[in-house]
C-alpha cells in the first residue's frame, strides 16, 4: 500500500464527509465491525470506527439527518449548523486514515482534506437552496436519497479502488471550483429572497412606491456614470433570472429613464466591475409571475423568438412590480394579450 492509495482514501472519505459525515462515519464503522470489509495493514487506523459507541452515535446523529434532509428549509437550516461540522469532521478521518505516520504529512493532509469536505458541503448545501425555492417537497426527497446511495456507492469504491476513487474526486474539484462563481452567487441569491420574505412588511396596506435612487452599493459604483439623476422614473432592486442577455444570480436594480421611455436598464456589479444592459421594450410582451420566494417580471419578444429576460423581485415587493407593470403599459400604450400583461399565472417554477 502506498502513499498515494492513502491519499485517495483520505481524501475520499473528507469528500464524502463534506455530503453526510454520519452516514459515512456509520456505514465504514458497520462495515467494520461486522467484517463486511477487511481492512488492509495500512488502514488498520480506521478500525476506530467500529467502536459500538461511535457507530451508536453517527447511527442517531444520521438518523436526524435521514429525515431533516427531506423536509424543506429544514434541510438548509440543517446544512448552515453543520458548516463547521463537516469539514472538520472530514479532515479527522483524512488523519484517521493516514494513522499519523508523519504529523508534517497529516497536517498538509488535513487542511485539504477540509477545504475538500467544505467543497462538497457548499455545493450540497447551494442544491438544497435552490430545491428549495419550489414548495414541494419531492425534489428534496429524492436529492436526499441521492446523496445517500452516492456517500455508499463512494465508500464501495474508495474500498476497491482509491485511486480511482482520487480522480473522480479531483474531476469533482475541478468542476467545483468552475461553477463555484456561479453557485455562490446562487446561494446569495436564495438567501436574500429568503430574508426579504421573512421580513416582509408587516402592514401589505400601505401603498408602495417605487424608488428613484438605486440602493446605496450600486450608487456608489454608477456615481461617475449617467445612469442616475434627474432622469430616473424608478430604479427597483431586484436578481436577474435565467436568460441569454444577462448572467443569473446578479445582484442589481431595474430602471426606467424618463428620456427612453421604451427602454430599461439592468444595472449591477458583476465582481468589482459595474455591469450595465438596455433592453428595448418595442415588440415585447411583459408579464407579472408570482412565485413562492419572488415576484418574477418576464420580458419577452411578442413573436416568441426574441430574447427574453427574467428579473425576480422579493416576494414582499408584489405591489411594486404590479406598478411597475401598470407603469410599462402606460408607456407603451398597450393592453391584454398583444402587450404588456399585468399578471402571468404560475406555470414552471423559475425562482
Amino acid at each position: 500500500m502506498n502513499r498515494l492509495d492513502l491519499l485517495a482514501a483520505a481524501l475520499g472519505l473528507a469528500a464524502l464527509a463534506g455530503i453526510n459525515l454520519y452516514l459515512t462515519v456509520f456505514a465504514s464503522g458497520l462495515a467494520i465491525h461486522f467484517h463486511w470489509i477487511t481492512l488492509s495493514p495500512a488502514y488498520q487506523s480506521l478500525e476506530v470506527l467500529g467502536n459500538p459507541w461511535i457507530i451508536t452515535v453517527a447511527g442517531i446523529l444520521y438518523f436526524l439527518e435521514f429525515f431533516a434532509d427531506k423536509i424543506p428549509w429544514v434541510d438548509s437550516i440543517w446544512d448552515a449548523v453543520h458548516t463547521v461540522i463537516r469539514p472538520i469532521g472530514g479532515a479527522f478521518l483524512a488523519i484517521q486514515v493516514l494513522g499519523h505516520s508523519d504529523p508534517v504529512f497529516d497536517m498538509i493532509v488535513g487542511l485539504i482534506a477540509g477545504g475538500a469536505s467544505l467543497a462538497a458541503h457548499t455545493a450540497k448545501a447551494a442544491t438544497r437552496l435552490t430545491a428549495n425555492a419550489s414548495p414541494e417537497p419531492f425534489s428534496n426527497i429524492a436529492l436526499s436519497f441521492g446523496e445517500d446511495v452516492a456517500v455508499v456507492g463512494g465508500l464501495a469504491l474508495i474500498y476497491h479502488n482509491p485511486v480511482v476513487a482520487l480522480s473522480i474526486f479531483v474531476l469533482a474539484m475541478a468542476a467545483f471550483l468552475y461553477f463555484a462563481p456561479k453557485i455562490v452567487r446562487g446561494i446569495k441569491a436564495r438567501v436574500w429572497l429568503v430574508w426579504k420574505k421573512l421580513n416582509g412588511p408587516a402592514d401589505f396596506g400601505v401603498p408602495a412606491k417605487l424608488p428613484i435612487v438605486l440602493p446605496r452599493d450600486l450608487a456608489e459604483i454608477f456615481s461617475k456614470q449617467n445612469v442616475l439623476g434627474e432622469t430616473t422614473a424608478w430604479a427597483e432592486p431586484c436578481i436577474s433570472g435565467r436568460t441569454k442577455k444577462i448572467p443569473p444570480n446578479l445582484f442589481g436594480a431595474l430602471v426606467a429613464m424618463n428620456e427612453e421611455p421604451r427602454k430599461l436598464l439592468f444595472v449591477a456589479r458583476k465582481g468589482r466591475r459595474p455591469f450595465i444592459r438596455a433592453i428595448d421594450l418595442d415588440e415585447t410582451t411583459v408579464a407579472r409571475e408570482p412565485k413562492f420566494l419572488s415576484e418574477n417580471l418576464i420580458i419577452a419578444a411578442r413573436s416568441g423568438k426574441g430574447g427574453r429576460y427574467l428579473f425576480l423581485f422579493p416576494r414582499s415587493s408584489a405591489d411594486e412590480v404590479e406598478q411597475i407593470v401598470e407603469f410599462l403599459r402606460e408607456r407603451l400604450g398597450r393592453r391584454g394579450p398583444e402587450g404588456v400583461e399585468s399578471r402571468l399565472e404560475p406555470q414552471e417554477s423559475v425562482a
